[in-house]
């Protein structure tokens, strides 16, 4: 894994740039050299002395400076640095990037540059959420731009909702959790489509069979692939997370909606089936609420499609790699061995969901198994599972 040793921070105007002063001294601490541009409105919420001070650079400021374009100052900029951050991005540098404008350094150095980008919007609710501002942010991710946030929460307006500046710590994890090699976007060339939450079946219209999947892994896959350059779908069940930035979007309720997504979408170089796919559904769904008798009733189920099965054991437009997920409760190693062989998939990984563990959590503990080995990952993150597994596929192509 490539680390990033410079970074060219852009604080842009808005209540958050206080909170570049402390991403400053935290990037410091983990021994990034920081150097820092401070746009003319960014000025006006922190100085350019405390910017200096912290980051122990020059700070730079105005584009038609004599002594630092002499030098194509505003194309060194752009090059010298590992990485890019825009932090805070006003809903204003996230559109003049959208559109190419370069009227003063920041916006041309960001023009100019060869490198990695990533903005941390933070901007009222109202202007997150605003059309043109959602037109600009898709713009900027089909442009291989990343974004960390925003937040949900309370804003300095007085309005609650999502626009508020990712924590310090937060940014600094995906900082160090970036890996600079991934700029060259190893699978660039392959497809890959990734299934992901729960699948609802309808008892009658008020009540369903369902799980408590969150989608959160397979968001994360399909983020990780998307970023390595992957043609990716992810076809998703019911969810209340917010939606990965950049792959494309399938929604679906059911398993049979989800089969058929998925059997449209081959062929495909990789299937990722993440999604809690539920065993079975009602045999015959009510058209009206089902009232109660006073007495017990029954409700006669039946088998859903097996997706994973039916992927992994096709004659024709097979995925060259197909991955599935046991979620156990017991007998972690057997069960997961015999789904790998059962299910005609390349690689399992499984993990114990015994006592509420996994689904709804933020982290993840996996057994890789494949036909020829077993490895156990240590506990992390999904979002850095993602990224494991997605580091073995790139591994598996490049051979």
């Amino acid at each position: 894994m490539k680390k990033i040793k410079n970074i060219l921070l852009i604080i842009t105007g808005g209540i958050a740039a206080y909170k570049s002063l402390e991403l400053i001294r935290k990037l410091k601490d983990q021994s990034i050299n920081v150097t820092c541009i401070l746009t003319r409105s960014g000025s006006e919420f922190v100085t350019p002395l405390s910017v200096a001070s912290l980051s122990g650079n020059h700070v730079y400021s105005e584009l038609f400076n004599l002594t630092d374009e002499n030098k194509m100052g505003h194309i060194q900029l752009s090059r010298e640095a590992d990485l890019i951050l825009v932090a805070p991005a006003t809903t204003n540098i996230i559109s003049k990037m959208a559109y190419g404008s370069c009227d003063d350094l920041a916006s041309t150095v960001l023009m100019a540059t060869n490198k990695p980008v990533f903005v941390v919007p933070a901007m009222n609710v109202r202007m997150w959420h605003n059309p043109a501002t959602q037109r600009n942010i898709q713009m900027l991710i089909n442009d291989e731009i990343k974004f960390i946030g925003p937040e949900k929460g309370d804003m300095a307006c007085g309005e609650y909702g999502l626009g508020r500046m990712s924590e310090t710590q937060e940014i600094i994890n995906s900082i160090l959790e970036y890996d600079l090699s991934l700029s060259s976007q190893p699978l660039k060339n392959l497809s890959a489509l990734i299934t992901s939450g729960p699948t609802k079946e309808q008892i009658d219209p008020v009540r369903f069979i369902s799980n408590e999947s969150s989608g959160k892994q397979g968001y994360a896959i399909a983020q990780s692939l998307f970023d390595m350059g992957a043609k990716t779908t992810l076809i998703t069940g019911p969810t209340n997370i917010s939606l990965p930035q950049g792959p494309s979007i399938i929604k679906v309720n059911t398993a049979e909606e989800m089969l058929l997504a998925t059997e449209n979408l081959l062929p495909v170089d990789i299937a990722v089936c993440a999604a809690a796919v539920s065993d079975y559904k009602i045999n015959q769904t009510s058209d009206t609420k089902i009232k109660k008798i006073g007495e017990n009733i029954s409700l006669e189920l039946t088998e859903n499609p097996d997706i994973l099965k039916r992927i992994g054991k096709r004659n024709s437009q097979r995925p060259e790699l197909v991955i599935g997920f046991a979620a156990e409760t017991e007998n972690l190693h057997k069960n997961a061995e015999a789904k790998l062989v059962s299910k005609g998939c390349d690689w399992i990984l499984a993990n114990d969901v015994s006592n509420g563990k996994v689904f709804g959590e933020d982290e993840n503990e996996i057994v890789f198994i494949s036909k020829n080995k077993s490895e156990t990952w240590n506990k992390m993150t999904k979002e850095n599972v993602a990224k494991k597994l997605s580091s073995s596929i790139s591994d598996y192509f490049s051979v």
